[in-house]
Order: structure tokens, then sequence, then C-alpha cells
């Protein structure tokens, strides 16, 4: 065992392929439907997404290169390191035998994991000839890495933001503004969709269902347009498994293995860039580790929705996938981890949720926020609220070893800094902040469609 802290890859050893995990399902995923409730083929996407993603959309081929060109904007915060986090196993009071480490993706330029796909999306657009990009975005980190990638590869970018966030988070606008983007507070008056939702609910605090409407509508009607999806979609999370890719590497340098890997999930593309690689050498028989998925008491899509059909937005404009869904209306209560507010999750989870090999758990908000107050005086990094969900977990699955008096190594995604939601640390260091259980305001969630 290495008495190091830090691991940290060299960029000669940086992974050069993304891991497909379509090529290792237990069953294949269930086809997107449209409109008419038949399985649509590539050409019906063809409008949103250049063709290079669309085919990574539905590829079998298990590894995928990463461009060249990719790999050399990537390397300007890549690798990301692995950290023992060896001052909060003191602080928790753990034994020699019970471990904790965390992949830390804060280090890129939107201080999250989300550039690792924003680059690739700016990149495959680029190539195609279109001219700009429109997103959703929930917390804005999303929103911030495309902002960055479409500045890189001179890109428009204009960003629907659900106005929860907006309001909260008025620092990540700033960040996207400066990069060069427009954003909006979503539901707006911009579009079809937005209207529609103010019409009903001028007070709407708009949700990623009714963003990702709004994006994909502004796409839809402009030529020279497409629309970037930050989590959610296959290609979105192939992208993400550099993250995973890396931590199996590092984990061996740090000569362990990890008994469980823990990410948190809204829709899917951060847990899936862990986790992935992960099942992958579980299935090749190298590790026995479990694969936890950790999302919020007040959107709990894996552990409370119905693993049926539904549609990605709210407007009914993206075709219908397979997944967890608490019903594509829902709007979740303004918890301040806004990158998980979202009603379904990713196809690719969902489906290793249903076969067994994903477990999944939610915890309330007061109890991650404490987690990350814990990890931050700890290990001197403020976590995203996002990543807070992740921490909670870990920190438990380290205290029930301790327990039982069992030894047991954790390694969880970090996938973010909490540098721009101070706001959220101000509001639970006051008191102020509130938990919202789902399952005490069924009211919140729309009929099954």
């Amino acid at each position: 065992m290495s008495d190091r802290r830090k691991f940290v890859l060299d960029e000669a050893k940086m992974p050069t392929a993304w891991y497909n995990v379509q090529a290792d399902l237990p069953e294949p995923l269930a086809p997107p439907l449209g409109p008419d409730g038949n399985p649509i083929g590539p050409e019906m996407l063809a409008p949103l997404f250049p063709m290079d993603l669309i085919m990574q959309e539905v590829s079998q081929e298990r590894y995928i290169d990463i461009p060249g060109a990719v790999i050399d904007v990537l390397r300007s915060y890549r690798p990301s390191p692995v950290i023992r986090a060896e001052q909060l196993e003191r602080d928790l009071g753990l034994p020699a035998g019970v471990k904790i480490y965390y992949k830390y993706e804060g280090v890129s330029p939107a201080g999250s994991h989300k550039p690792n796909t924003a680059i690739a999306q700016a990149y495959y657009n680029k190539q195609a000839g279109i001219k700009k990009l429109t997103t959703e975005t929930g917390a804005g980190q999303w929103g911030s890495a495309l902002s960055i990638a479409g500045a890189l590869y001179g890109l428009e970018v204009e960003v629907f933001m659900v106005k929860v966030s907006y309001d909260q988070k008025p620092y990540r606008r700033f960040l996207m503004e400066t990069y060069g983007a427009s954003v909006h507070a979503s539901p707006t008056n911009l579009t079809d969709a937005g209207r529609h939702i103010l019409e009903r609910d001028p007070e709407s605090p708009g949700s990623l269902g009714i963003a990702i409407s709004e994006a994909v509508e502004a796409a839809v009607k402009d030529e020279n347009a497409h629309y970037a999806l930050g989590s959610v979609l296959n290609h979105v999370c192939l992208h993400q498994t550099i993250i995973g890719e890396e931590a199996i590497l590092q984990m061996e340098m740090a000569g362990d293995e990890p008994d469980v890997v823990v990410a948190c999930v809204g829709g899917g593309s951060n847990f899936a860039g862990i986790a992935f690689p992960y099942f992958k050498r579980r299935l090749d028989g190298k590790s026995s580790t479990r694969l936890l998925a950790v999302e919020p008491k007040a959107c709990p899509t894996l552990t409370a929705g119905e693993y049926r059909y539904d549609l990605g937005d709210e407007a009914g404009m993206t075709p219908q996938m397979k997944m967890y869904t608490l019903g594509h209306e829902f709007v979740p209560a303004g918890i301040h981890a806004g990158g998980l507010r979202y009603h379904g999750d990713s196809p690719l989870v969902s489906a290793l949720v249903a076969s067994g090999d994903i477990e999944a758990t939610a915890v309330n908000q007061v109890e991650c926020f404490q987690a990350a107050v814990q990890f931050a005086r700890a290990e001197g990094i403020l976590p995203a609220p996002e990543s807070s969900h992740a921490i909670r977990a870990a920190i438990d699955e380290a205290l029930a070893a301790k327990e039982a008096g069992e030894d047991k190594t954790v390694l969880f995604c970090l996938s973010g800094h909490g540098h721009f939601d101070l706001s959220a640390y101000e509001a639970y260091n006051s008191g102020n902040l509130e938990d919202f259980d789902y399952a005490a305001t069924p009211n919140l969630c729309a009929d099954d469609v």
C-alpha cells in the first residue's frame, strides 16, 4: 500500500478511448420512440445533433477513440487527481482498514466534470459546420462548460437556465456571459414551450424538463444551430467515462481496489463516468466493486420513479426513452442541488439499476450539507451541492464499516467545487436550509402519461 495521498497520472498515460457500456449490457437497450410510438432511426436526430454524436448514441463498439484534437484540449486540466481523504478519515475516527478516496473533477475550467463532454460535443459540431449551440442548465455547471467550449471553438451558445437556479446562482450566469453565452431564466417568453408554461403558472420556478423543451425548440427553428445536452444521453455518458478509466489506473497506483464506488446522480453522466468503467472491471473478474448512485429525496427518480417510457422534456419535443422517471411534467422543489432536479435518468444507468447491477439511494438536503461542511473543513475543498450527496453516502458507507468492524475502501466522485454556491452554504450555516421529501409532496408529481 502506497503512503502517498494524491495520485496523479502523467499526461502520457491519460486514456485515449471512451468506454461504451452498451457493448456489455445484460440486455440490449430499449430503443427511443417517436411520436407514433415506433422506434426512431438516426435521421430523426439529425436536426439536433451532428452525425458523429448520433453514431456514438447507437454504437455497440466497446471502445471509441477520442479524437486527438479533443485530447489536446482535455489535457489542459486532465488527468484529474485521485486523493485519499486522510484528514476526513481521521475526523471520522476510522480504523486503518476503512479508507476513503475521491476523484476530484473540480479542477476543470468550469469547476466540474461537465467539460469532458462539452469539449467533445463542441468539437463534433464545429466539424459539422454548425454555428450555434442551444442548451439548458440546472445549477449552471453544464451551461458554464458549454459556454467555455463554445468560446474555444468559436460557436455561439444560448443557455436556458432553470429559473430557480438563475435566481439562486447569479455568478454562474455571469461566468457564462463572460465566455460569450446568452443566458435566459427558463421558462421564458422566447419560445412556445416557455410561453405555454408561463400562461399556466406565471411564477413557475422552472425545471430541467421545461428548459430542455425551450432549448430544443430554439435549435429546431434555427438551421445553423444544434442542441447540446449535458447529461442523460448515451454519448454524454460515453464522454464522461474518461473519469473512471483514469480512476482505475490511479487506484492501482494507490495499491487499493474500491469495495464501493459512489457518485451523485441527476441525469446520470457524472455517475456513469466513474461507475461504467468499474462495471466493466467487475465483468472482467478484476473487482467486486459495488456501484452506488445517490440522489436527492426531493427528486428520487431511481428510488421512487417508474421504469418505463417517458419524454425527456416537458413539452414533448424529445423522443420517448425507457428510463426511471417521475413523469416529464414533474417540477421538483427548489433544492440547491440544481443539477439533480431532473425527472428522469439516463437510459443506460436506468437499465443497470433495473438489472440489479447498480444500487441507488436517496438522501435529504440538510444531511448532505452537513457532510459537505465536514468534508470542506477536513479536506479544504468546498463541494458543489450535487457532490455533497456522494460525500454523504461515502461517509455513511465508511461509518457502517467501522460499526461492523469490517475493512472497506470507498471511492467517490467529487464532481465539482461549490465556489458559486455560497448562498446555499449561507442558508445551511444560518439554519435556514430546508428538506423537501418527494414522498411528502406527491401533489408535485404529474399524472402518468
